[in-house]
Parts: structure tokens; C-alpha cells; sequence
């Protein structure tokens, strides 16, 4: 959550941080501020809501030349949303932009009070400004060395000094900094997204490590003063591909990129005999030989994503698959060993919570496979093997392409830990992985209904409350499909296994309420036909989706949905795509801003 641009160099600094900061505006966030070296003076420009607003009053603010600055998008942790609690914030010689979380700034005020030292903010960033400022004797690394020692928390920090112009100096740890140097000066920030129109080869700041940024060059070092050499990334797509490409939403853009991030997944990791292979990942054999017990942590999304893995994991290895709530998982006492293989997710790589269910799972002794979308991330480089889901940048709050990715990853895994097994054999694995080939064209036909899933949407648009009702992978999918209803719309949606509407549900179920009834699996297909009689009965307006050509009699629904017929095991690629464009059309006839919900960030780097 948050964005963070810096750029020191020798273009005007102003328009760089203003449009990198739009860049990030996909992040969340309620306020926005630059501050820049202007004629030897640090000038700030700060205010509550939107980059746009930012921009007008930068515009208003008179001509500024500078060559060097930073820029914040705030989404609020500590403090309300006013213009003063906006970063930057500045105290004495310290100007200070922040993501993250600082868990002791309390204690650092009152610290701070007893020198004299008050803030004017709500924030608890200043307290970090203030701090070092206070340490600072004219030596910028010493100061950041002594503050960080005292400071607890989450913590992506990038610092001007006023004795010290054209220069920047970053250090991090869990929130993240990506920084680059180009031929017109030194850039730093938040995501990658806003580095692409200057660079394709980026680094990843390591924890702990301090960034000095001059116009020349990128100076990194550790604590000790030492100086490190990062490691270089090289990103294989352009700027064009973080820009919505004539769609009126990226969201929309990336429901339709979905053939296309599924077939960049699946297809360079098979080879002859269609058979899975993870040579390119460095993902050896040995791994899947010894695991008794698999356990996949994730948050939202991506743990809708795990749910779908489990389903396939234990019936093709006849072993215990156990989906935990990243947030969950790491404040329990999980029995982990050296035979249990940790499978965590994360579109981002930087997922707080995620991040610290692989930390313990390390801890206990586990194997841990990682399914990230972004190469450097911190998953990425502190789990033992990575699977990339290859699904490009995902501008939209609402997880879309990268949901269905992960998908991928994980039916990957399904077949080649049940073939080195040897639970199915080769044959057998050729066999599904033609069936998860044949997923692409038929993600190509279910995009064709988009006018007809438009169309059940207008009858939604007034809707407070809504449910979802599944079986097996149906009910995985209800829950994926509420959660991205409500993330953007706002309606008040939850899924609920469909055998368990007489255990309290079906009293929520009145005349004209929406349920959306998933039925693509033949094997619960007649149940699922029972419980939808029992809603249908209560008045309900059902929308039924299912697979192929099922018979369904008339009076089941209101409306229906035939998915392209496929192997029931595949039909969470193409429920996922009704579901995204059913919220995604709700929201558009509701009026919202779909690619930034309220309240809601795309990468969640603090707890």
C-alpha cells in the first residue's frame, strides 16, 4: 500500500514524481506530496485526496526548478485525512516520505517531548523525521544508522537533507524499494511500474541497506558501510502493459489478459509428452519426494487460490492439504516438520502477512515453494523455490489475471508432485495437462459472455445483500467470486457451502434477494440442484452458472450461464472469468470507481 517515487538527475524533478506517483495511484491511498530542492531550499507540496488534486496545486504553486525530489501517495494508518498528516514531513534538516508502520512511535514522542521535540502531525512517520533529525550532526548514513536502531516496525524510508541537495538516501525493511539509474539520473521507488519509462533493468533494495542516490550513480551499503553490489532484474515487458490500452478500466484490460498470462505460465513449463517440468524454476524432483503434508498460506485472493489447490492436491496424492490464513497462520503453533512442504502465495511477493507465514515455516524447518508474480520481491528472494505466475502488471485493486495464474501454478504442481509420486502416471499427467492446455481456448470462448453477463449485472446494480453457493471447487470459487463483488462494489456479499443453507443460512435467504448458484461439478450436480430449489422456494432471484450443456429445467433460475464443457476439475478457470465480470459490470452500473476501491491497497506491506 503507499506509493514512493524519488528521482535525482538532470530532468525537471516536478513531472517525474507527479507522474510516477499516478503510476502508483493503483496502490490505494487518500493523500499525495512531493518535496523538492528548489534553489537550495527544500519546498513541499502536500494535500488530502487524489494525485489530480496534487497536481492543481503544484500548478498553482508558483515555478519551481529542481533536478531532485520525492513523492508520497498516503494511505492513513496513524491520523486522519488532512493536508497535514500528508507525507512529506519535515522536521529541522529532515524531509521524510514513509510506508509502512512504525510500532514504538508512541514511545519515540514522548522520548522526543523531553528534548523539546513536538510534532505537528497525527502521523506516525514525523516521529521518524523528528528522530533523525535529532541524530543528525552532518552526517547523513550515521544519522539513519543510529535511528533505525531505536525505530520497530515496517519501514520503506527515502530522506533529503537540507545540507545535502541532489541527493536521496532510502533503506527499508519488509515494506519495498526497487530503484534504478538511467542516462538522465537515479530513481527509486515503491514498485516497478514507476521505474519502466526510464529503465527495464531494476534492483531490489536488500533489508537493512542503506541507498545513497546521486544524479551519477546508486551507491548501495549495510550497516557496517560496506558497500554491496545489488543484484540486477531485468523486467520483459514495457510501459504500455501498466496502461489500460483503449479499456475503460485496467480491471477490464486484465480480465481479458487472461488467455494470454495463463498460456505465459502453463506452456514454457511443459515438455515432450505434455508432461509438467520445472527445470527453468530450479525446482528439483527431490522436493515432492519427501512430503507427507502440504500447508498453503495466503491472504484474499490468493488464498481463494490455495482452496482450489487443495481440492487438487489431496485427490491426486491422497495426502493432507491445509489452507491457512496468512494472518492466522503465523500466530498459531502450526505443526510444521521437514517433511511438510509450506506453499505460499502472493501476487506482489511483498504480502506482509505472507511474508511472515514463510519467515516461520523457515523457522520450523519446512520446505517452502513460493507461486509470486514479481521476480526480486522479498517471497521471491527468502523462499526456497519460486514458481512466477508470468501474468505481467496488475494495475487493478481487484486481483483478476494473477488469480487465475495462480490457478495455474498450482495445478502445475497437482500433477507434477502426483507424478513424481507416481499417484498418476504418465500418461495419466499427459492426459491433464492437455485438459489445462484446453483451458486457454476456453477462457477465449467464456469472454464472449461479457455482454451477457453485462446484461444480469443491471439487475444487481440496486442490490444490498447477495450470496454465493457452491459444492467442492464450486464453493471455492463462491468465496473468490464475494470477495471481488464486494471489494468494488459494495454489496454486501458472502459465500456459504450450499449443503449448509439449512444450518442457519437459508434464514437470510427472502423474497427477492440474488443468490448465485454454482453447479459445474457432475459429482454434487443433483445436491446442488436440491439447494437451489430450497433458495428458489424462498423467493430468491437465482443466477445459475454450470457446465456445458447441463440440463437445467427453466424453473431453476432466472438466469443462466453455460460455461464452454470441460473436464469438471478445470471449470474454476472459467467460473472465475463469470464472476470477475459479473462484479466488475455491478460495479460499473453502481457508479464506483472500479479500479480503486475504497479503503482497499493493491500490495498489503504492513499487518
Amino acid at each position: 500500500m503507499c506509493g514512493i517515487i524519488g528521482f535525482t538527475g538532470k530532468l525537471e524533478a516536478k513531472n517525474i514524481l507527479l507522474e510516477g506517483l499516478a503510476s502508483l495511484e493503483y496502490r490505494g491511498y487518500d493523500s499525495a506530496g512531493i518535496s523538492l530542492f528548489d534553489n537550495g531550499k527544500i519546498r513541499t507540496i502536500k494535500t488530502a485526496g487524489k494525485v489530480t488534486n496534487l497536481v492543481d496545486k503544484a500548478e498553482s504553486s508558483g515555478d519551481i526548478t529542481s533536478t531532485c525530489g520525492i513523492g508520497h501517495t498516503r494511505w492513513a494508518t496513524h491520523g486522519g485525512v488532512t493536508d497535514t498528516n500528508a507525507h512529506p514531513h519535515a522536521h529541522g534538516k529532515v524531509t521524510l516520505i514513509h510506508n509502512g508502520i512504525i510500532e514504538n512511535y508512541h514511545e519515540l514522542e514522548v522520548e522526543l517531548a523531553t528534548a523539546g521535540r513536538y510534532p505537528i502531525s497525527q502521523t506516525d512517520t514525523e516521529m521518524v523525521a523528528m528522530l533523525i533529525d535529532s541524530l543528525y550532526t552532518g552526517n547523513a548514513i550515521d544519522a539513519i544508522r543510529e535511528a533505525i536502531k531505536r525505530i520497530e516496525g515496517a519501514y520503506a524510508f527515502c530522506i533529503l537533507f537540507a545540507d545535502e541537495p541532489e541527493v536521496i538516501y532510502c533503506i527499508r525493511n519488509a515494506s519495498p524499494l526497487v530503484a534504478c539509474h538511467a542516462n538522465d539520473g537515479s530513481i527509486i521507488a515503491s514498485d516497478m511500474v514507476a521505474l519502466i519509462p526510464y529503465s527495464k533493468d531494476y534492483f531490489v533494495l536488500p533489508e537493512h541497506h542503506i541507498a545513497r542516490l546521486t544524479k551519477d550513480d546508486i551507491v548501495v551499503m549495510n550497516l557496517e558501510k560496506e558497500v554491496v553490489v545489488p543484484k540486477m532484474i531485468h523486467v520483459n515487458w514495457d510501459v504500455t502493459a501498466a496502461q489500460k490500452g483503449g479499456y475503460p478500466h485496467f480491471m477490464l484490460k486484465e480480465i481479458f489478459e487472461q488467455p494470454e498470462s495463463i498460456r505465459s505460465t502453463i506452456l514454457p513449463r511443459i515438455i515432450k509428452g505434455d508432461l509438467p517440468d520445472f527445470t527453468v524454476d530450479r525446482i528439483p524432483n527431490e522436493i515432492f519426494e519427501k512430503v507427507n503434508r502440504v500447508i498453503i498460506t495466503a491472504c484474499g485472493t490468493a488464498m481463494h487460490a490455495g482452496l482450489v489447490g487443495k481440492a487438487m492436491l489431496e485427490k491426486l496424492l491422497r495426502i493432507p492439504v491445509e489452507v491457512d490464513i496468512a494472518s492466522e497462520f503465523r500466530y498459531q503453533d502450526p505443526i510444521i516438520d521437514k517433511n511438510t512442504l509450506v506453499i505460499t502465495i502472493s501476487q506482489s511477493g511483498e504480502t506482509a502477512d505472507t511474508l511472515a507465514s514463510l519467515r516461520l515455516a523457515k523457522e520450523l524447518g519446512a520446505t517452502t515453494l513460493s507461486v509470486v508474480n514479481v521476480k526480486g520481491s522479498t517471497i521471491d528472494r527468502e523462499s526456497d523455490y519460486v514458481l512466477y505466475t508470468q501474468a505481467g502488471p496488475e494495475i487493478a485493486v481487484a486481483s483478476t489475471k494473477a488469480y487465475t495464474a495462480q490457478l495455474s501454478c498450482l495445478y502445475l504442481i497437482a500433477f507434477k508432485f502426483a507424478l513424481i509420486r507416481g499417484t498418476i502416471t504418465e500418461a495419466q499427467c499427459g492426459a491433464y495437462m492437455k485438459e489445462l492446455k484446453a483451458v486457454i481456448p476456453a477462457i477465449e470462448k467464456t469472454l464472449t459472455l461479457d455482454k451477457t453477463v453485462e446484461e444480469i449485472s443491471r439487475g444487481l446494480a440496486d442490490t444490498e445483500d447477495l450470496f454465493f453457493i457452491g459444492r467442492g471447487l464450486d464453493y471455492a470459487l463462491s468465496c473468490e467470486g464475494s470477495i471481488k463483488l464486494k471489494e468494488i462494489s459494495y454489496i454486501h456479499s458472502e459465500a456459504y457451502a450450499a449443503g449448509e443453507l439449512k444450518h442457519g443460512t437459508l434464514s437470510l435467504v427472502t423474497e427477492g434477494v440474488p443468490v448465485i448458484a454454482l453447479a459445474t461439478q457432475a459429482k454434487v450436480y443433483s445436491k446442488m440442484i436440491s439447494n437451489i430449489r430450497e433458495v428458489r422456494a424462498r423467493g430468491a432471484i437465482v443466477i445459475l452458472i454450470t457446465n456445458g450443456d447441463a440440463e437445467v429445467e427453466a424453473t431453476l433460475y432466472d438466469y443462466h450461464i453455460a460455461l464452454p464443457a470441460m473436464n469438471d476439475f478445470f471449470t474454476p478457470f472459467s467460473s472465475a472469468i463469470v464472476l470477475q465480470l459479473l462484479a466488475y459490470y455491478t460495479c460499473v452500473h453502481r457508479g464506483f470507481d472500479v479500479d480503486q476501491p475504497r479503503n482497499l491497497a493493491k500490495a498489503v506491506t504492513v499487518e
